[in-house]
């Protein structure tokens, strides 16, 4: 949000004090939010997208050039305990006085991220991926984020209480050359 004041950094971190740590204290395994922050930084690019809804106040949704091949990445949290939403995309016809400066397919696979609480508990210490439990592997290793590839002309379904990292890899836009 702070991108549109040409806000470059945010440190979410504090260096002392406060018990919001990516890390457990004790045993340094990777709290729940370490992997919210480890997917925005394998699928966010650093170039922000203007994105708007006119849905729920309980759901927010940001989007960035897609980090690493072409398309766009959006994120989706949604902050009510009791509502999923099924999202569609579209371009709106009204940007540029009516010219479209990107092309959305949506014809591809898409690829999507699902971080959900255990047992829908926000306080769980255990976040799933696409419904499979993040934990160490045993050689104390972060495991691999996979995707769930999807149907890209199906729409997105944000579960309560979770977060969405989505890449549309044929949404070609402009700024993201």
């Amino acid at each position: 949000m702070t991108s549109v004041y040409n806000h470059k950094v945010y440190c979410r971190q504090a260096l002392t004090g406060g018990n919001y740590a990516l890390l457990n204290t004790t045993t340094f395994a990777p709290n729940p939010d370490y992997y919210g922050a480890l997917l925005w930084h394998k699928v966010m690019g650093s170039r922000v997208l203007s994105v708007t809804h006119k849905g729920s106040p309980y759901l927010r949704v940001y989007s960035h050039c897609s980090k690493k091949e072409p398309g766009v990445s959006f994120v989706f949290i949604n902050l009510s305990k009791n509502t999923s939403f099924e999202i569609d995309l579209f371009h709106d016809l009204n940007l540029n006085g009516g010219s479209l400066n990107f092309e959305f397919k949506g014809h591809k696979e898409r690829e999507e991220y699902h971080l959900t609480p255990k047992d829908g508990n926000i306080l769980s210490s255990v976040v799933l991926l696409n419904g499979t439990p993040l934990e160490l592997l045993d050689s104390m290793e972060i495991p691999e984020l996979k995707p769930k590839l999807v149907d890209g002309l199906k729409p997105i379904n944000i579960a309560a209480h979770s977060i969405a990292f989505v890449t549309i890899r044929d949404f070609n836009a402009p700024a993201c050359f």
